[in-house]
């Protein structure tokens, strides 16, 4: 399995929903669904994989809070407020601590300001699979952000750092940036273009912009801001960690200026890039690298169908 062939297969076939389902206003190929009725809604899923997400062994504690968490920052990456969740788990049948599970899920949905309000519970002979499904509002005076927004001569730029997720295990400690993106919308409104959350990679991730948006974002590795783990670096090393993904820091593409740092959070905001013409459909993402020359970024980064980071 392909999984970026398999996505444009599923948006492909999607494509014209909006016109044919009066609720629907942006279908698949965001980090949200954007419906309408008396307002318009987000709408985002999210699956938690044992031996993908997590470990076996893993704290249940944490189990829980990456399962609500993966979702509330589809949310943040739209520029919404989550509202309820609902939650499915299909459980080991030799699992015995599903109630303190779906407990501590619930305290985490709680924590972000959202109640989890129903499910469904299945037991399995396999691996535990967790599914958080999170509906939201987008931003009062702002709006839903979108990936497909970006315009030619914003710069781009990533809230706090980057890389070394597994290593660190913030993978599974990570704050969504719901606060972030709220201010975000605030301060630049509709200058605020285009967002993303990075789950995958960034170099996957912000192609993601670029391919949606019909421009290319050109990102300087030696202006990536990195986790310190001693051994990253900048350049083409810098590059490949952040490939890593599970980082679910905001990226997003902006025109004027842009503050760096969040008075609310103290959280750092990095210019990190340029949005420029694109002269070819497939390709979303360049890395510029210190000698100038520069790599492809939409094929590095986590994929679902191989279990590996790209490079």
């Amino acid at each position: 399995m392909n999984e970026r062939k398999l996505l444009e297969h599923i948006y492909a076939r999607s494509a014209g929903m909006e016109a044919e389902n009066r609720p629907v206003l942006v279908g698949p190929g965001d980090d949200c669904a954007l419906v309408t009725g008396a307002a318009e809604h987000l709408l985002t899923v999210d699956q938690l994989v044992e031996g993908v997400h997590f470990t076996t062994g893993t704290d249940v504690e944490l189990i829980a809070r990456k399962a609500i968490a993966r979702s509330v920052s589809d949310i943040a990456a739209c520029g919404g407020t989550v509202q309820v969740c609902l939650a499915t788990g299909a459980i080991p049948a030799a699992y015995e601590q599903a109630d303190e599970l779906f407990d501590a899920m619930r305290r985490w949905a709680a924590h972000w300001g959202t109640p989890l309000v129903g499910g469904d519970i299945a037991r399995i002979d396999g691996s535990m699979v967790l599914t958080c499904t999170m509906i939201g509002v987008p931003h009062g005076a702002r709006g839903a952000v979108l990936r497909s927004g970006a315009q030619v001569g914003d710069g781009v730029f990533v809230t706090g750092a980057l890389g070394g997720s597994f290593q660190t295990g913030m993978h599974l400690r990570f704050e969504p940036r719901l606060k972030e993106s709220a201010w975000l919308c605030d301060v630049l409104g509709n200058g605020l273009h285009a967002m993303i959350d990075v789950s995958d990679g960034l170099g996957m991730d912000a192609g993601r912009i670029g391919v949606q948006s019909g421009v290319r974002l050109r990102l300087w590795t030696d202006h990536l801001p990195l986790c310190d783990l001693g051994e990253l670096k900048g350049g083409k090393e810098g590059w490949k960690m952040v490939n890593d993904g599970e980082d679910h820091e905001l990226v997003f593409t902006a025109s004027g200026d842009v503050p760096d740092q969040c008075p609310a959070t103290g959280t750092r905001i990095s210019r990190i890039g340029e949005v420029v013409e694109s002269c070819d459909a497939e390709q979303g993402c360049v890395f510029v690298l210190g000698d100038g020359s520069e790599v492809c970024g939409d094929e590095g980064g986590w994929s679902h169908a191989t279990g590996e980071a790209g490079q």
